[in-house]
């Protein structure tokens, strides 16, 4: 029978610091699957083991977040006790884009807090080898990935391990790491991908048991966190279907895990035993702090889930000097005089923060339109001055610039492939954001209508159902979509259609348009992307 988890107040941690949301703590207990044996509950032996766990992931590069949550692991560090086994994890995507300076002060952010082992993720892999290489040279923590399968001649060879044993007050745990199975459908085409191969789920999940059996059979440990790129749906089936894992701090999918839930992040390893599991969001929005302990035997007994949100603390002066001594001061380009709020559903709904970049990206080239799928958009424009950081946290990818020849067919397949991400619960790859056209799109993702808007201002229809191979337009993109990002269009390292390839990102593009306004501008909204309501919704 399982036994059930209730949220109790407790008072076995202060509470922590800053704004905390939906923070609980929880008894935690043994159980066994209810079609084999009850297992007797775990005897509790005179010591406990505290440990005070601060967690991020997928931070994105950006810097901003960086310098605030530079202030939580500072607090962190005055207010956890001496006596409670502290870590600093993070599971990846902490780096973003092709920028090796931004990529610089991602590295070092993880220095500066004191992180001690990430897990290799997605965005990582947008470093070339020969640079991320670079960065694990400087680098205090070790970057790690059980189911990485590196080249022997690749500059990354060696710099990235399965495992890592660490003591607290002499207590020994095992950290392992996971990068995501669907490595390829994330990353560009380059030699990261080529250099580094990903195993698929099923074969990482029998990598993460034997590497388990091992730290507990030959090492002795039996306190076992996971830090996994894998998402949140992966991660359940690893929690439930191995044995001797206790905590996995979740990644990828960008999902926020308050509280303690038993069967949402409460679950229950083979052998009955629990493992908790954590995912703090994106973008370097919130920062987890996870309190458990356990007993002598390795089994957690009691565990407290908190989220902090990053805007509560200020960025530091320190900080900000710090990653202003690597990337430059901020040169400020424009001012916003009135700004619509984001959307709270980035990926599958109209951007007008995203439409000033695709303006600048079709007006600075002088290209018939301009495409940017909505999953580089990771900021967004605030009332007052605007400066280049705040441009590079709104798009840090960083990608190449690239003008090319597309079809009516090559656009409609692109908008139709972002369609797809109202259907896909992390709502990936997103739609695509759009200059020069419109479109209109039903919330189930089926293309309703688009329009071609030419330099005087008329509109022209597009026939979605039947799409012309011959009608030609001139596009700006970035090298990413260009390629088959994300596969909205075909995968090819050198596609055809492309007539012109830029060493600068849309960044450049961004601040050289804003630069231009003799007036402060606003962010209103926009008809680029329409999304309707489904006739027949399934």
């Amino acid at each position: 029978m399982i036994t059930k988890i209730s949220a109790l107040k407790l008072n076995t941690y202060k509470p922590v610091f800053g704004k905390v949301e939906n923070n609980s703590e929880a008894n935690v207990s043994n159980h066994k699957p209810e079609e084999t044996e009850p297992k007797e509950l775990a005897k509790v032996n005179p010591e406990t083991i505290k440990a005070s766990i601060l967690a991020i992931n997928d931070v994105h590069g950006k810097m901003t977040n960086m310098e605030r949550i530079y202030a939580v692991s500072k607090q962190f560090d005055r207010t956890t006790s001496d006596d409670c086994d502290k870590f600093k994890l993070a599971s990846g995507d902490i780096i973003l884009g092709a920028n090796y300076t931004s990529n610089q002060v991602a590295n070092k952010f993880l220095n500066w807090i004191g992180v001690s082992e990430n897990a290799l993720g997605n965005h990582e892999l947008d470093v070339i080898p020969e640079r991320l290489s670079e960065l694990m040279n400087i680098a205090n923590y070790k970057l790690l990935a059980i189911n990485a399968n590196v080249d022997p001649d690749s500059p990354m060879a060696g710099k990235i391990g399965k495992s890592v044993i660490e003591e607290r007050n002499g207590h020994k745990y095992g950290i392992i790491g996971i990068a995501p199975s669907d490595m390829n459908e994330r990353v560009k085409l380059n030699d990261s991908v080529k250099d580094i191969k990903i195993d698929d789920f099923d074969t990482t999940l029998n990598k993460v048991q034997d590497e388990v059996n091992r730290l507990r059979n030959e090492e002795g440990i039996n306190k076992i966190i996971v830090l996994s790129h894998s998402g949140l749906k992966n991660d359940k089936k690893l929690a439930q279907n191995t044995t001797g894992i206790d905590i996995i701090h979740s990644a990828h999918t960008h999902e926020l895990v308050k509280d303690l839930e038993n069967g949402v992040n409460i679950l229950y390893s083979k052998s009955g035993e629990p493992v908790i599991l954590t995912e703090y969001g994106k973008d370097g929005e919130n920062v987890g702090i996870l309190n458990v302990e356990f007993n002598n035997d390795g089994v957690i007994t009691k565990a407290q889930n908190n989220v902090v949100k990053t805007r509560d603390f200020n960025r530091t002066l320190s900080a900000r000097a710090a990653v202003e001594s690597i990337i430059g001061k901020p040169e400020i380009i424009g001012h916003v005089s009135k700004a619509v709020k984001p959307p709270k559903e980035r990926l599958i709904q109209n951007n007008p923060h995203g439409g000033i970049i695709v303006d600048a990206m079709k007006n600075e080239l002088g290209t018939d339109i301009a495409i940017l799928n909505a999953g580089n958009l990771r900021g967004h424009f605030s009332e007052g001055p605007v400066d280049s950081r705040l441009i590079n946290d709104i798009t840090p990818f960083e990608d190449k610039i690239w003008i090319g020849k597309l079809s009516e067919k090559d656009i409609v397949d692109a908008i139709k492939v972002g369609g797809k991400s109202f259907k896909h619960s992390t709502h990936k790859p997103g739609i695509l954001m759009i200059s020069g056209m419109k479109y209109t799109m039903t919330d189930n993702g089926e293309l309703k209508s688009l329009k071609f808007i030419d330099k005087d201002g008329r509109e022209h229809d597009i026939d979605v159902n039947n799409p012309s191979t011959e009608r030609k337009f001139t596009a700006a993109m970035d090298d990413f979509f260009a390629t088959g990002g994300d596969n909205y269009l075909p995968t090819n390292e050198n596609p055809d259609f492309v007539i012109q390839k830029l060493n600068f990102d849309k960044n450049k593009l961004a601040c050289d348009y804003i630069r231009k306004f003799d007036k402060p501008f606003e962010v209103t909204e926009n008809d680029k992307v329409t999304i309707i309501p489904a006739e027949n919704k399934n």
